[in-house]
C-alpha cells in the first residue's frame, strides 16, 4: 500500500510499536532521507523466565517491553527499503518537512489486529530524541 504520514514532532518520540505476526517493509517514495528508531524483538513465551517484566498484549502474545537504552535510530537515505522482522520494535518513519510519501508493505489489517505499542514516557519516564 502507499500512504502519506503527516508532519509530527520529528526528532523526538515516546512511543514504539511492534507487530507480532508479520514482517513490515518501509521505503520513501522518491528516496528521501528519513529516520527509524528500532529495538530488537522481545516476544516471549509467557512461562519463560527472562528476568524482565513480561506483558500480555491485547492481541494475545507476551513480550518484554524494550528498554530505552536499547533503542537505536537509523538514518535511511536514497532508494532503500527497510525490512522489520516479526516483533521488531519501531518508531517512525520520522522525517523533515510537512509530509513524505512511503511504501508500506504489510497486511491491510496489521495496524488493527497486530499492533502493540509501548509508551516510553508513561512506562519509563523517557522521551527519546536525536539530532539530524
Amino acid at each position: 500500500s502507499i500512504y502519506c504520514i503527516w508532519k509530527i514532532d520529528h526528532f523526538k518520540f515516546a512511543r514504539i510499536t511492534h507487530h507480532a505476526s508479520v514482517t513490515q517493509c518501509l521505503g520513501s517514495i522518491g528516496g528521501h532521507n528519513w529516520y527509524l528508531g528500532v529495538a530488537k524483538a522481545s516476544i516471549v513465551n509467557p512461562n519463560e523466565d527472562i528476568g524482565n517484566k513480561i506483558v500480555q498484549s491485547k492481541s494475545g502474545h507476551s513480550y518484554a517491553p524494550p528498554h530505552p537504552d536499547n533503542v537505536r535510530v537509523f538514518r535511511i537515505s536514497g532508494p532503500k527499503f527497510v525490512k522489520l522482522h516479526i516483533g521488531t520494535w519501531h518508531a517512525g518513519p520520522l522525517f523533515k518537512g510537512d509530509s513524505m510519501d512511503f511504501y508500506n508493505l504489510e497486511l491491510t489489517d496489521t495496524n488493527v489486529v497486530d499492533h502493540t505499542t509501548h509508551d516510553l514516557e508513561k512506562e519509563d519516564g523517557v522521551i527519546l530524541s536525536f539530532d539530524d
